[in-house]
């Protein structure tokens, strides 16, 4: 029997400079409230792709999507608030 070795490392280095900056992080913990209502919007989907809404469903999608719009019209209000205060250009 003939064994086969790998010609690379087994494990790929991790390059320095790839880990987010904390500014990436920050905007990543800022945008959060987006990305759980989107995610809920999206097993609500997901949770009928295979059958016919029942009005249960129906009632669940249309929830999950007035609380994500909610949601990015809140983030996006901060947002406009805070370049507002810092006089940013509009």
């Amino acid at each position: 029997m003939k064994s086969i070795a790998a010609l690379q490392n087994l494990v790929t280095p991790w390059p320095d400079g790839l880990e987010p900056s904390d500014a990436e992080l920050e905007a990543i913990e800022w945008e959060m409230p987006l990305i759980l209502a989107e995610v809920d919007l999206l097993d609500a989907e997901i949770a009928v792709l295979d059958r016919a809404p029942s009005e249960l469903d129906g009632q669940r999608i249309r929830r999950a999507r007035r609380r994500m719009l909610a949601v990015r019209r809140d983030l996006t209000n901060q947002a406009a608030a805070v370049v507002g205060l810092t006089g940013g250009a509009a």
